[in-house]
């Protein structure tokens, strides 16, 4: 018996020692992979939305010093020109509003230009708004529209459009999600944000006989415009919001999400933009790129893990971070 007993903690031991050796194979293959990148990135081009400000901008920036031929729409002509004076005389700005059909075929018929038949390597969308944003209570349907028509509906359209200069170069499509794209949090952007994820799945599979690759990326908080007046703009939401609402949530409530908001997502957002234009940019020049990228601690140790727990676990955790409402039961 004692030897049977034996034998079996032999063998748990030495599957434990298999499994370690079988993961460290497997993070040394990976790490040898994604450090393999394409050959003459010189030559490629990378059209980038949303260049104004934030991940864009500094994206445009990035790529352009790495000696990318880089192609940056600003949504407006101030953004253009800021980006164009800081930047070599190789990267070329167009202004480009992704909820206009017509504004984004006149951007297609730019890049065509620019890029001749050497079709385009890299879509990057990168364009986004958070605002109106608050319970779904206080929104209204065009509330929701505004951000579909921007993070959702804009994403769809400018890649549609970019496609087939895409297909000559079986090049990358890089969509910028986040973190509540896996996670639910403000109901009207992560709708969004779900939205860019189902998007980028089928898109990913359906494009994969062709050659072309496509990656999402989901960022936790970090310091960008979409942060700013964050506060101002949820009480916004609220001011509008109709007395009998109000009185369901109560002032209280409303002081207590501010509160979240600031301790949060405000001051404690991430500064370091790089860890995210670094997964950008990873994902339009490495041989292998991933098909999700995470960027942020807290993405990769609170929310992903949690966005994998059952459903109920899930809601508990994030109702305990959660201020109630006046009249909550």
């Amino acid at each position: 018996m004692k030897l049977h007993e034996f034998n079996a903690r032999d063998y748990i031991s030495d599957m434990w020692i298999y499994l370690a050796a079988l993961l460290g194979l497997y993070f040394l293959r990976r790490w040898y992979r994604e450090r393999q990148t394409m050959e003459k990135l010189t030559e490629k081009y990378v059209f980038i939305t949303g260049c104004d400000c934030g991940f864009g901008h500094q994206l445009a920036r990035q790529l352009d010093a790495r000696g990318l031929q880089v192609l940056a729409a600003c949504l407006t002509y101030k953004g253009a020109e800021e980006l164009a004076k800081i930047s070599s005389e190789r990267l070329k700005t167009t202004v480009l509003d992704v909820t206009s059909t017509e504004s984004v075929k006149a951007a297609m018929k730019w890049v065509e230009g620019c890029v001749g038949n050497k079709g385009l390597w890299g879509l990057v969308n990168n364009a986004g708004i958070a605002h109106p944003s608050g319970p779904i209570e206080w929104l209204t349907k065009d509330d929701f529209a505004k951000l579909i028509n921007v993070n959702l509906l804009g994403t769809i359209d400018v890649t549609l459009h970019m496609l087939p200069l895409m297909r000559k170069a079986r090049g990358r499509v890089v969509n910028m999600s986040s973190i509540n794209g896996r996670l639910a949090g403000s109901g009207s952007y992560s709708i969004t944000k779900f939205g860019v994820e189902a998007f980028s799945d089928s898109l990913r599979r359906e494009l994969s006989p062709f050659g072309i690759k496509v990656s999402i990326i989901e960022p936790s908080a970090f310091t960008t415009s979409i942060l700013n007046n964050v506060e101002v703009n949820f009480r916004k939401t609220w001011d509008r919001a109709p007395s009998d609402i109000k009185e369901v949530y109560g002032q209280q409530y409303l002081e207590s999400c501010c509160t979240l908001i600031n301790q949060v997502y405000v001051k404690k957002a991430n500064t370091n933009l790089y860890l995210v234009t670094d997964c950008m940019e990873h994902a339009l020049t490495s041989q292998y790129p991933r098909t999700r990228y995470s960027a942020g601690w807290d993405a990769k140790l609170f929310h992903i893990p949690l966005s994998y727990m059952p459903t109920f676990a899930a809601d508990y955790v994030i109702t305990c971070f959660s201020p109630k409402p006046a009249q909550a039961v």
